[in-house]
């Protein structure tokens, strides 16, 4: 049996992620900081904060999960964080003549910070609902969360991004209940601070291609395993 949705956990999660991403993004504290890619992750790490306040206040049973559902935690880890930051870090050195590994794990780190509150609290807590209105809180929420409230083309379609992305990383979660997966999916647009071009959109397709295949692949393997 499920259990019952907590309404009060969601609006204290809620307001705290929001806290967080305010004082980050809409004021000046950030610039007391001279390290570049802490002020990129101090801009994410609401969700996560927000996620242990209430696993600890409303004792919410606290299902993260790095490894998720493989045996071997270096797996989701080698397919979903070291191969994109491998490929893509492997493009900005032909294209630009250096290496952006420390950007590129400070991206995964930062999607990470996200998604331990987006899924690992609120996918999971909202389990209860049916799958489209699951999707359709958490877009919303995750949707605002960013502050961004522009009237504009380019933000409409930044909610169907948004749309897209929570049904797509939260297929992949309900596959595999892994953090590290789900922040390799969560990264992609990330990674690509100066906008997507053709070779971005190449490498996309490409990673997002590996990553299906993947997934099926280790579905079929775990099944097989399953009836041994």
């Amino acid at each position: 049996m499920k259990s019952k949705i907590n309404i009060a956990a969601i609006i204290v999660f809620y307001a705290i992620a929001a806290l967080f991403r305010f004082l980050a993004v809409k004021t000046e504290l950030p610039s007391i900081i001279d390290n570049e890619y802490l002020k990129i992750l101090i801009r994410g790490v609401g969700p996560t904060v927000a996620a242990l306040v209430v696993f600890v206040f409303f004792k919410i049973p606290n299902t993260i999960s790095l490894k998720g559902s493989y045996k071997d935690i270096f797996v989701p880890f080698a397919v979903y964080w070291i191969l994109p930051a491998v490929l893509i870090s492997l493009v900005y050195y032909f294209q630009n003549g250096s290496f952006p590994i420390i950007l590129m794990f400070t991206v995964l780190l930062y999607g990470l910070l996200e998604e331990i509150g987006w899924r690992g609290f609120l996918q999971e807590h909202l389990s209860p609902l049916p799958k489209i209105y699951s999707i359709l809180i958490i877009a919303v929420l995750w949707f605002i969360w960013h502050l961004n409230f522009e009237m504009s083309l380019q933000n409409l379609v930044f909610f169907g991004i948004i749309v897209a992305g929570t049904w797509g990383i939260g297929k992949v979660y309900d596959k595999t209940h892994s953090l590290f997966a789900v922040t390799g999916v969560h990264s992609l647009n990330n990674f690509f601070r100066n906008g997507l071009h053709q070779t971005e959109l190449i490498l996309i397709v490409i990673l997002l291609a590996i990553w299906i295949g993947f997934l099926i692949r280790y579905d079929s393997y775990k099944k097989y395993q399953d009836i041994q």
